[in-house]
């Protein structure tokens, strides 16, 4: 069974399955959708591999919910509360996911998140809708008001990374509010 850990921000769940391993190799069982307090169904499984000193990020969704599993490598993962009425509304966390660690991440919508690449990373995830560019939403990864910590000291970012808008520049309509369903 999973060890599951309630983050800094509601929602957000972070999971330390069983590893069964014998000399032959080893066996995890890396999501289950029981473990998670929002239970939504993930119907895509995405495929992200990033070099050394990549930042991917802040990224949001009013709709979507991403679950993210580091297969190879460490990444510094952040999040953001953007969620309007949250209890933890502007809350700030990082984690680092280790591909040795066998670590998932549950990331509800509205919370803004975003990875740095420690090492060369292979990042495996799950989203529990279909790619939509209307609900591909981005707040700068270097806004002061989030006060992100990277750990990394010339990161290199998307030309769409580099121009996302400050928190505070965030237009009303795309803020999104908690307890948010479909």
């Amino acid at each position: 069974m999973a060890r599951l850990t309630p983050a800094p921000i509601d929602d957000v769940v972070l999971v330390e399955p069983e590893v069964h391993g014998d000399d032959r190799g080893r066996f995890v069982e890396t999501y289950r959708r029981s473990w998670f307090p929002l239970g939504r169904e993930m119907i895509q499984a995405n495929r992200s591999e990033k070099r050394q000193g990549a930042v991917v990020g802040l990224h949001y969704h009013l709709h979507q919910a991403d679950y993210w599993y580091v297969l190879r490598g460490r990444a510094r993962v952040v999040l953001h509360d953007l969620r309007v009425g949250s209890a933890t509304e502007g809350v700030t966390w990082s984690v680092d996911l280790d591909g040795a660690e066998d670590r998932g991440l549950f990331i509800p919508p509205g919370v803004a998140h975003g990875f740095a690449a420690l090492s060369d990373v292979l990042l495996w995830y799950l989203v529990d809708g279909y790619y939509n560019p209307a609900d591909e939403l981005g707040v700068a990864y270097d806004d002061p008001a989030i006060g992100a910590d990277w750990g990394l000291r010339d990161p290199v970012l998307s030309a769409r990374d580099q121009n996302n808008p400050r928190r505070e520049q965030i237009p009303e309509a795309f803020r999104p509010r908690a307890g948010l369903r479909r």
